[in-house]
């Protein structure tokens, strides 16, 4: 009889967990559920077609974050008393060209609040875009551009007097606003109206003049959200 009464009681004890088991998993379905599809979002990599919200940081020849969407390296830049440039995340849809030769997103800077607009080039546009493929929720990543080594302008001594520049006052390492509207134009105050802004490097300086780049090699992006096409 004793060994009938430890069996029975062990019946009782596992039919106990199976119910809890059962409890626990039923609240757990009840929570996805509620959760609808989102959740899902979390374990899936970007298809070419799918909107996804991305937060960016674009970063100068020299490795300074120029303009970024990451609001919590804003506050830190800004801290250190190093000027930059906020945006709004962008969404994008992953492996989809930019339509124009620039891509205006709007940013915030203290001087002008949200007033201006910052060009992103469709090459940089574009291989963010295709980086983009492959990435899941919170994944990060750093894009290389080869071609911003490219993005060089000579600017002479005539033409920045014109815009009111002093060359004695222009040191290599010093960056200047550009304006930029299909093709790039240095002016002392970009107007958005009309121009988005680049802000531009200067890379050797002579009598002559100076040469700007205006290129950027890195991005830095992580996917915040992926929606699928």
């Amino acid at each position: 009889m004793g060994e009938k009464k430890r069996k029975e009681e062990s019946v009782k004890i596992w039919y106990k967990v199976l119910v809890v088991l059962a409890c626990i998993l039923f609240a757990g379905m009840m929570i996805i559920s509620g959760m609808g599809q989102s959740w899902l979002s979390a374990f899936r990599a970007t298809k070419p077609g799918d909107s996804v919200t991305v937060q960016i940081t674009v970063n100068s020849p020299g490795g300074t974050p120029i303009v970024t969407s990451d609001e919590e390296l804003y506050q830190r830049q800004m801290a250190e008393r190093q000027g930059l440039f906020y945006t709004k995340d962008l969404v994008m849809t992953a492996n989809l060209s930019a339509s124009d030769s620039l891509v205006p997103i709007p940013v915030y800077s203290t001087g002008n609040g949200w007033s201006d607009t910052f060009a992103l080039f469709s090459t940089e546009y574009n291989a963010i875009s295709q980086a983009l493929v492959g990435m899941k929720t919170n994944e990060q990543k750093t894009i290389t551009l080869p071609l911003a080594e490219e993005m060089t302008e000579t600017w002479s001594a005539a033409q920045l007097a014109g815009e009111g520049v002093n060359l004695t006052d222009v040191h290599v390492g010093d960056q200047l606003s550009i304006a930029v509207s299909g093709n790039a134009a240095l002016q002392q105050n970009a107007t958005p109206s009309s121009y988005s802004i680049r802000i531009g490097e200067v890379t050797a300086k002579s009598a002559e003049g100076i040469t700007i780049k205006f290129g950027y090699p890195t991005i830095n992006i992580k996917v915040l959200g992926i929606t699928a096409s």
